[in-house]
């Protein structure tokens, strides 16, 4: 007979007879003895007798079986002692510790919460047979990570006070690499076309680091199915995947894979039809139909139909609405029609809207960005507008939405937000670090949510090697409740460019504004500003001419009086995080009577996110500037536009593309200049092993710009291009930022810098 199976016939064979043979008799009292860590307490309650009771043989087994089923004891046996019932038990022991060994593929702590969802765990009772699952479990973890090799050795060390130690010894060994993978049956396209579909890829230079070579049944699973919607999409809607197979080698280190598959015909469709209650006139659905007849059958085509559909009829207030699409194939003609049966359900109203998650911020805050109303009809459109708005305002991590039913009623959902808050306050005493302006002593106290009215405040102080700055601001973003904003600035500013390749001056600025921002559309925005500005200009030997001639001819105390206005439209996705949507700014900065300077500077920006899924995304930006005096006046120099570094063209030392000069020291400066160009292609990826933790992201650029002085022709030509990695961190203290760039077209007279980086706010 197996040894492991004997306790367990024994206890059988206990269980199954008497205890022990004796006269039934009232119990006088009951002891327990053997135990070490059970409660006496414990014992007494599973027995079906007390004290002043009758104690029977039909009772001892009973009182056995109960012991037995607690699974805290080996062995249980009763014993009568005159009226007295003495109950011995053997205790199992407890587990005092868990530890591996040779654990590298995994975190042990995640492996311990693991194994405890299977019953092993410290402080919990030894069980073989739990052991035994929890190895099976263990393995089956490595497995999935493609270490077919893995060995493990369970070991059990018996411990003091009836406690066991288990270790889990592991030799992972090396993983198992996808050496090939065949699909036979394929005659339209070609193998080597079809197998790009997969994210399972056969040993490349990138998949050290992708594991992409590494067999999963996940994986394979989904590249089984990007292999069906890539048929599905081109007409073949017969395509069927026959077999699978998938073989390992004996020493478990290569795996072959074989899809075995038939194409079938290619289809078109015949015809299109609504079915159903439409609520809608049929001219508006047939809009939204994708599908069309006499077209190649595309599934994806069928899927957004369906989808749009019931994204229209969810904004008219059919939160439930059932959008089918049945086939009808006629095989011999290779055609296949569709009928959209549509069931618009009940008509809903929004009972109530509730928010979760907020403990800063007030719900006044979250519930004015809200174009779903309380009590109206149900409108998708808008709760996602809401949702938008919401992620915009920069307060929240993460803003999601769901619309429950109401108990006990058919017409009637509530629509509830739930926010993740992230930090909007900034208490700030240290430094922080860049490429251009090295050390930054800085201090400030800044709340974009200030005590969660969505007001914000800012006291800024930091004393850069080229900006030393002492700034007061504060925003009200709803000065009216139509969204009308106001703000103003205080603000005392010094300028050094020296430390920089820019040519030699230093400005001394005070001054003040006031601005208001004005709704013009659900995405668009008018702002106006006006501000008093006083500047000091300060020039050396090493100046340019330019600068020396404009301080004699316009004095060293230049005084404007600054009028601005912009146009903006935001119809990005979220404010802190983007991934789809566009953005555009237009800006235009004007000095004007009565002081001394007259000049104006304008800006126009573009910016498009496209989305790819899973925080992938490609934002491509663009950013022109003109400035130029006016009225018989200069445009002050120190309002040049510049160019490269962090913000512009990476892989370019900070401000130095565009017209130079060289100083007697026979230094190029840069002298910056009144036009610019710049535009930016970056594809954004989530941070590898961050899951869904956003605030982590790396990407791949391609810059391009330039800057002209005023008697130089715009040229394309001219225009510098970088290419690199970057990444990006919205930390605790400020946003990070880290690239490695490439300069791809260098002239004698450029300044290139590979790595440049940026840690805290640099105001």
């Amino acid at each position: 007979m197996n040894s492991k199976l004997l306790p367990a016939v024994i206890a059988a064979l206990i269980c199954a007879s008497p205890a022990l043979a004796f006269e039934p008799f009232v119990v006088k009292d009951i002891r327990v003895e053997g135990i070490q860590r059970t409660e006496a307490g414990t014992v007494f309650n599973y027995l079906p007798v007390k004290v002043g009771e009758r104690f029977s043989e039909d009772k001892a087994s009973q009182a056995i079986k109960a012991l037995f089923a607690t699974g805290f004891f080996k062995d249980v046996r009763i014993e009568v002692d005159g009226d007295v019932i003495v109950v011995v038990v053997d205790e199992r022991p407890a587990i005092a510790q868990v530890d591996f060994v040779g654990i590298k593929e995994f975190d042990k702590e995640a492996l311990k919460k693991g194994l405890k969802e299977v019953g092993l765990a410290e402080s919990r009772i030894f069980d073989r047979a739990v052991l035994e699952r929890a190895e099976q479990e263990l393995k089956r973890q490595y497995l999935s990570k493609g270490l077919y090799g893995v060995q493990i050795t369970t070991t059990v060390t018996p411990l003091e006070r009836n406690r066991v130690g288990v270790n889990f010894n592991v030799v992972e060994g090396d993983a198992a690499k996808i050496r090939q993978i065949s699909i036979i049956g394929n005659k339209v396209f070609k193998e080597k076309d079809l197998l790009d579909l997969f994210a399972l890829t056969t040993p490349g230079w990138m998949t050290w680091y992708s594991k992409s070579d590494q067999y999963s049944k996940q994986k394979l699973s989904g590249d089984i199915e990007a292999l069906r919607a890539y048929y599905l999409n081109r007409g073949y809607l017969d395509f069927t995947v026959d077999s699978t197979q998938v073989s390992i080698t004996p020493d478990k280190k290569d795996i072959y894979i074989t899809l075995s598959i038939t194409e079938g015909e290619k289809y078109t469709v015949s015809d299109v039809k609504l079915a159903g209650d439409l609520v809608l006139p049929e001219k508006e659905v047939l809009n939204l139909v994708k599908v069309k007849s006499g077209d190649t059958f595309v599934r994806d085509n069928v899927t957004a139909t369906t989808k749009a559909i019931s994204d229209r009829l969810g904004n008219e207030g059919y939160a439930f609405a059932n959008v089918n699409a049945a086939p009808e194939v006629d095989k011999v003609k290779r055609q296949v029609a569709f009928t959209f049966y549509v069931d618009p359900g009940r008509r809903v109203y929004v009972r109530k809207i509730n928010f979760a998650g907020n403990a800063r911020t007030r719900d006044e805050v979250l519930r004015r960005e809200m174009r779903q109303m309380e009590g109206a009809w149900y409108d998708g459109a808008a709760l996602n507008r809401s949702r938008t708005r919401l992620d915009r305002l920069g307060y929240f991590d993460e803003v999601t939405v769901e619309t429950p039913a109401v108990p006990g009623s058919t017409d009637q959902v509530d629509a509830n937000f739930s926010v993740k808050e992230r930090a909007t306050g900034n208490l700030m005493l240290g430094a922080g670090f860049s490429s251009s302006e090295k050390v930054i002593l800085s201090g400030s106290i800044s709340q974009q949510n200030l005590f969660g009215t969505g007001n914000s405040m800012t006291l800024q102080l930091n004393t850069g090697r080229i900006n030393r700055t002492a700034a007061l601001s504060f925003t009200n973003p709803y000065w009216t409740i139509d969204g009308v904003s106001i703000g103003w600035d205080v603000y005392q500013r010094n300028v050094d460019p020296t430390s920089l390749s820019v040519a030699s001056y230093k400005t001394h600025s005070l001054g003040a504004g006031l601005r208001f921002g004005y709704p013009i559309a659900e995405d668009d925005r008018i702002n106006f500003g006006l501000a008093v500005d006083r500047t000091k200009i300060t020039v050396f030997d090493t100046s340019p001419i330019q600068y020396v001639d404009f301080v004699n001819k316009f004095g060293s105390t230049a005084e404007s009086l600054v009028s601005t206005v912009g146009w903006s439209r935001d119809r990005r996705d979220s404010f802190v995080y983007p991934t789809s949507g566009t953005y555009q700014r237009v800006g235009l900065e004007m000095a004007t009577a009565p002081m001394d300077i007259r000049y104006f500077r304008s800006s126009y920006q573009h910016q498009h996110w496209i989305p790819f899924g899973g925080g992938y995304a490609l934002m491509l930006n663009g950013d022109v500037g003109y400035a130029h005096g006016y009225d018989g006046k200069e445009l002050p120099f120190y309002k040049n536009f510049y160019a490269g570094g962090i913000g512009s063209v990476r892989g370019y030392q900070q401000s130095t593309l565009g017209p130079q000069f060289v100083d007697v020291y026979g230094v190029a400066r840069a002298l910056g200049g009144n036009r610019r160009i710049i535009g930016n292609a970056e594809y954004y990826f989530p941070m590898p092993g961050q899951g869904k933790e956003k605030s982590m992201r790396m990407s791949m650029f391609l810059d391009a710009g330039q800057v002209w002085g005023v008697e130089e022709k715009v040229r394309l030509s001219d225009l510098r291009y970088s290419a690199g990695l970057a990444f990006s961190w919205s930390s605790p203290v400020g946003p990070l930022k880290f690239s490695l760039g490439q300069a791809l077209k260098k002239e004698p007279q450029d300044r290139t810098q590979k790595f440049q980086f940026q840690l805290g706010t640099v105001f």
